[in-house]
């Protein structure tokens, strides 16, 4: 009978070897191509635009905060913040995250509540359709 087993076991284990090497397509995998349109991808572009328009030149309302990237997210929401600065764990000024494929961002905090709520939506939509200019406005 123990040779029955083997005789058994080793097919069931070439099967498993013959599936493991199948090629079929693989659905799309989470993995952001560069200038794509998923979550990741358009929140690295806005991730770097902000912190070469808003974080470096300090611009107004972002004095004394720090951007806090927060990319690899497991539930599918990257999402970027501007913390206080020294103080990566402290509550955020600003939240801007983005979901799906076409990724759809949105931002909220008490930033947006300021005035400059609207110089930050329209700069992150537009670096969400992938010009990451500064804007030439306070």
């Amino acid at each position: 009978m123990s040779a029955r087993w083997l005789g058994i076991g080793s097919a069931c284990l070439a099967a498993l070897l013959t599936a493991g090497c199948q090629s079929n397509p693989v659905a799309d995998n989470g993995i952001s191509v560069p200038g794509d349109n998923s979550a990741l991808s358009t929140m690295e572009r806005i991730a770097v635009a902000s912190q070469k328009c808003w974080f470096k030149p300090q611009k107004e309302g972002f004095e004394g905060l720090a951007l806090s990237p927060e990319l690899t997210s497991f539930s599918g929401r990257p999402r970027i913040l501007a913390v206080p600065r020294g103080n990566v764990g402290g509550l955020p000024k600003l939240v801007i995250e983005a979901a799906g494929k076409p990724a759809r961002i949105s931002a909220y905090g008490p930033l947006m509540d300021g005035p400059q709520g609207p110089s930050i939506a329209a700069d992150a939509q537009r670096w969400a359709g992938g010009d990451t200019s500064c804007s030439t406005g306070a």
